[in-house]
């Protein structure tokens, strides 16, 4: 079971997702809450599996909780879900460690399935909101260099992972891409972000993005 915390100020979207996701038999709905001081206070609690987290909320915003949900020890994994679809938003959020950015017009069979994906650590974004970041990354000449500076020390077949993880794959479709075992795939990915200083698959994804080694 996925057990999954809803975050957003308006109880009604908080109403609207638990009819949309209730009907899912793998996931479990532990809580809501309506802004991010109480997001703090219920994951603590509760220990779910992934957040659905709004970013614009009263008092302790949506980036403002994630920066302290990260820093938690076994941390959820979070999802972003917004109204609101801009290159400053996307990559604010995913540089502070989510691992997914949707909007909250994704239609509901979408959102079960990318939410599914999301809790494996896999990057979750929706198409507009991936045409944004490729784009402005691609269009920061600082952040190529600085991202292929940081990618020096990686080894070929490293690197191969890296540029995998900016697509998006998971550990099978990297297995099978690359021809190797999902386990050592598993001990690739780990040793890759370790060397890149990043928490999760999403931001070693940025990497591979700025790098340009990933298609645009």
């Amino acid at each position: 079971m996925i057990r999954l915390l809803l975050v957003d100020d308006e109880r009604m979207v908080c109403a609207h997702l638990r009819t949309i996701l209730g009907g899912a038999e793998d996931i479990d709905i532990v809580g809501e809450a309506y802004d991010g001081a109480e997001a703090l206070e219920q994951v603590v609690r509760h220990r779910p599996d992934l957040v659905l987290l709004d970013l614009h909320m009263p008092g302790v915003d949506g980036l403002t909780a994630l920066r302290r949900m990260v820093r938690l020890d076994a941390p959820p994994k979070v999802v972003v879900l917004t109204t609101i679809d801009t290159d400053d938003h996307v990559l604010r959020a995913l540089h502070t460690g989510a691992v997914g950015f949707l909007l909250k017009d994704t239609p509901p069979e979408d959102l079960v399935a990318l939410l599914r994906v999301a809790v494996e650590g896999n990057t979750v974004l929706s198409p507009a909101a991936a045409r944004n970041l490729i784009g402005a990354s691609a269009a920061r000449e600082t952040a190529r260099r600085e991202a292929r500076h940081t990618i020096r020390d990686l080894t070929e077949q490293e690197t191969r992972i890296l540029a995998c993880l900016g697509e998006g794959l998971s550990n099978a479709q990297i297995a099978a891409r690359l021809h190797l075992t999902e386990p050592t795939v598993k001990a690739y990915v780990s040793r890759t972000l370790t060397k890149l200083s990043c928490t999760n698959r999403t931001q070693a994804g940025l990497i591979a993005h700025n790098a340009g080694l990933t298609p645009h």
